[in-house]
């Protein structure tokens, strides 16, 4: 370890090691908690912990945050535990990405009013990666992220099933009648058998990816499932490691270069990963004073095939297997050609060192570049007169018959609508329509919730259709699959093209030219937009107030513009008194 800060120049000495009455104060009140001299003599390292009591995904967290802990202990450091913003994924309503920000705010200012010298970082489940990462960034503390990690695949009567994407396939089916209430409830008890976030390559696994990728983990930390030993040894190395970083003053500033971020996007693509990467790239990007956007996003799109054969990109695995067949290092082995010879990781060396000895144990579950799952990546970006500042496909997780499709649109104006017209047996809809769900974005949702993978049609599902064009401002589940369209900028909601479209309009996409087009007369759109009218306030008060106000656009990560590095200067540290 090279040590280059003195114990005099760490920042909590600013807090413990000055001979004035607030220092007394502050020593006395430790002293009040058990602690003593030897506990403040050493640097202090928070740990944001993002469990709670109905975070599916961070069940775990309690052990975990002991092994933290002593991973610190045993480095020279004191631990101090600081709990943050849960953001469950599947309860927290209307979506948890309304609250993104906030737990990024929480994260930033925990960091920067505390007597902690580093931090650990503790999340997985979806939001809690990107949020916790946006907010250390932002107080520019040494942070190291430790991931949730996986659950344990899912099982029914001898039947692999994978959370989220078998959610939606088998609910299609029950639709159709195919399914008893039985067997429907014994999927429910063995499709989550441990704790851990999605074993599918959904958003929680992609971020974690994403992550790792960033150099913001230990070197194969994402891919390690929640149930393995191995996850509470890596737990244990991150609270070592991050004692080693405040002594090193390895900084956020350090890791998350441009070449970082171009690295990410590159496993994006390569793993398949979720559209919402998307979304918490740009916004972590502009954390870190990088602009980065979706035509970096579509240009790696054409470099970087989709070569981890997991669910929904893939057919057959899930991330347990992924692990088994060497993990994200294995990933980031195959991307060497790709990659920059200098970005760095947490343990301060660059990442193609990292992965230069990485095992491949099973080249079906990670291809080689040569042998991919899908040509591109795993994102396209569209853009054309119904989405100027762009929207997202994910083109691997679609029929491929509808990367080139043009059809009438069946436009709703809330979820609501939508959800009542689907299931009616009358619905004048065929497998060529194009279902189109409005004011479903940042503002309109409000928060953008996972809306974006419309349910197929009653009326279809019955007649054997699982797949069909559908468009939308809103995301959808990195679990997901289907030609799905989706973050439509400008949304719906402040009177983007997309509030414009009616039901009969002629809408035609197009992958490989990267188009999406509302076939309607300019004069007509212009008579329409006269006529728009904005929908009422989502919130008059609170939260919601703030978020409408000051959250960004899709194609601009959704932060609160405050938050933006380039907003106003930088913070400084506080003022003890």
């Amino acid at each position: 370890m090279e040590q280059r800060k003195k114990l005099a120049e760490l920042r909590s000495r600013r807090w413990f090691g000055v001979d004035d009455l607030r220092a007394f104060g502050h020593r006395s009140r430790a002293r009040q908690m058990g602690y003593d001299a030897v506990d403040w003599d050493r640097p202090i390292i928070g740990i944001i912990n993002t469990w709670s009591d109905i975070n599916q995904c961070h069940a775990h967290f309690p052990d975990r945050v002991q092994w933290v802990k002593r991973g610190i202990m045993q480095a020279g450091g004191m631990p101090i535990e600081l709990p943050a913003l849960s953001l469950s994924e599947p309860f927290v309503k209307p979506t948890t990405m309304l609250y993104r920000n906030l737990l990024a705010i929480e994260c930033e200012e925990l960091i920067r009013s505390h007597p902690i010298d580093g931090v650990v970082l503790m999340g997985g489940c979806d939001k809690t990666t990107p949020a916790l990462i946006m907010g250390a960034t932002s107080a520019g503390l040494p942070a190291i992220f430790v991931p949730a990690g996986p659950m344990l695949r899912g099982y029914f009567r001898g039947q692999v099933l994978g959370s989220g994407s078998d959610n939606w396939k088998y609910w299609d089916e029950r639709r159709a009648g195919k399914i008893s209430d039985e067997e429907w409830s014994g999927m429910e008890g063995g499709i989550a058998r441990s704790y851990g976030h999605c074993m599918t390559m959904g958003t929680a696994s992609t971020m974690t990816a994403f992550a790792e990728a960033l150099g913001m983990t230990l070197p194969g930390a994402s891919s390690i499932p929640a149930a393995d030993s191995s996850h509470q040894r890596m737990a244990a190395a991150s609270g070592r490691r991050a004692v080693e970083m405040v002594w090193e003053d390895l900084t956020p500033d350090k890791i998350l270069t441009r070449e970082a971020f171009d690295h990410a996007t590159m496993v994006q693509m390569a793993i398949g990963g979720s559209t919402n990467a998307i979304i918490h790239a740009i916004a972590m990007a502009g954390r870190a004073g990088i602009a980065y956007g979706l035509d970096e996003f579509d240009a790696m799109s054409r470099r970087i095939p989709v070569i981890a054969n997991i669910r929904p990109s893939g057919s057959t695995y899930l991330m347990e297997d992924f692990f088994y067949a060497g993990g994200l290092r294995a990933i980031l082995r195959r991307l060497i050609p790709h990659f920059h010879e200098n970005a760095i990781t947490v343990t301060g060396r660059p990442i193609i060192e990292t992965a230069a000895d990485a095992g491949i144990y099973n080249e079906d579950v990670i291809r080689p570049l040569d042998r991919p799952i899908y040509a591109e990546g795993a994102t396209a970006v569209l853009r054309g007169n119904l989405a100027p500042n762009g929207c997202v496909m994910k083109p691997a997780a679609a029929e491929a018959r509808l990367h080139k499709h043009k059809g009438p649109a069946l436009a709703f104006e809330s979820y609501a609508e939508m959800k009542a017209a689907i299931e009616r047996d009358d619905l004048d809809v065929t497998p060529d329509h194009v279902l189109v769900l409005k004011n479903a974005g940042p503002l309109g949702g409000p928060g953008m919730p996972e809306w974006g993978m419309l349910p197929i049609p009653k009326k279809l599902i019955n007649a054997g259709v699982r797949d069909m064009l559908r468009i939308s401002d809103a995301r959808m589940s990195g679990t997901s699959y289907g030609a799905c369209v989706l973050h439509v900028s400008p949304e719906a909601y402040i009177g983007g093209p997309l509030a414009l479209v009616k039901t009969g309009d002629i809408i035609a996409v197009d992958v490989a030219r990267r188009s999406i087009d509302l076939e309607v007369p300019e004069e007509t759109l212009a008579e329409r937009r006269s006529a728009w009218q904005a929908p009422p306030a989502r919130y008059e008060r609170g939260f919601g107030w703030l978020a409408a106000r000051h959250m960004t656009q899709a194609h601009r990560g959704c932060d609160f513009d405050f938050l933006e590095t380039r907003f106003g200067a930088a913070i400084g540290e506080p003022a003890i008194y």
